[in-house]
């Protein structure tokens, strides 16, 4: 059963190219699988604007549908001319030409007007599909260390998207050939997929370094000792130096975005905290310490 490709955009017939785009994108992102999984309805929805748009941003489609030539799933639909009935088409206008004595050669001429000697098609031609794009949240850590992410494309097709190790939000990912289909047997487009990263609660981003403050008992601070610490990759131990006082910075190698050759630091800002409990000995210990002649850099 045909269907009209404009009403399916909910556009009308005199709609602009940029018109027909724009209506495309407002159902795209309302009927998108991603935004309403599970929904067979809204699947069928949009593979049906889907198709609608491919026809009517290709001119030549568009322009045989409009005329009535095509139905809107590209199928050829019989066409009536005067005296020749359903169908007569090219046959009949050759059969008239040679009738009245002209040349033989007028079918085959006709014919190159519009196809190559070769067989390829020479009106309608190849052209590119439109490129897709789309907008994707990537997990802190996943931008920091690489990974995958599965997406679904407009097509309702899953892929498995590579994000590579050092990944920032604004950058695009391009994949090829998944975006629409080509015309007349030309290449499909690209996807294009801009990227924001999310943020994380303990780690700040510092080009391929990575910053974080790390909690310190007063006793670790004073006689320092071996801390663990939670690392983008991993858990490690790293050295305190006896001494040590809040605001210093430790550097742990390699343990920051995981950029090739050369992966960026982890840089571990100590923070010295005092037990919340009432600590008599503590207090004790402070008020004689600080009755005494103290070397303290302010």
């Amino acid at each position: 059963m045909s269907w009209d490709p404009y009403a399916a955009l909910g556009v009308p017939r005199a709609s602009t190219a940029e018109e027909i785009r724009k209506a495309y994108r407002k159902l795209a992102k309302e009927l998108h699988p991603d935004v309403r999984p599970n929904d067979s309805a809204s699947e069928e929805r949009f593979k049906r604007v889907t198709a609608a748009f491919n026809l009517l941003t290709d001119d030549t489609l568009r322009g045989r549908f409009d005329r009535g030539e095509i139905d809107a799933e590209g199928n050829e639909r019989p066409q009536f001319q005067p005296g020749t009935g359903f169908g007569g088409g090219f046959a009949g206008a050759a059969a008239g030409a040679r009738g009245r004595g002209q040349r033989g050669d007028v079918f085959e001429d006709l014919f190159d007007g519009l196809f190559s000697r070769g067989g390829g098609s020479r009106g309608f031609g190849q052209q590119r599909g439109e490129d897709v794009r789309y907008r994707m949240e990537v997990d802190f850590l996943d931008a920091v260390n690489g990974g995958k992410r599965r997406v679904t494309m407009s097509d309702g097709r899953t892929l498995d998207l590579a994000i590579p190790a050092g990944l920032t939000s604004g950058q695009t990912l391009r994949l090829k050939s998944q975006g629409l289909p080509g015309a007349g047997n030309g290449p499909a487009g690209d996807a294009l997929v801009e990227i924001k990263v999310g943020e994380h609660p303990v780690y700040r981003r510092d080009g391929d370094d990575i910053r974080m403050d790390l909690k310190i008992s007063l006793a670790e601070a004073v006689e320092g000792g071996k801390v663990p610490v939670s690392t983008p990759s991993g858990m490690v131990t790293m050295s305190v130096p006896s001494g040590a006082s809040s605001g210093d910075l430790l550097k742990l190698r390699g343990k920051g975005v995981q950029t090739r050759p050369t992966p960026g630091d982890l840089l571990v800002r100590l923070m010295i905290v005092l037990p919340r409990k009432e600590d008599p000995e503590l207090r004790e210990f402070i008020r004689n310490w600080s009755g005494r002649k103290t070397d303290v850099q302010r």
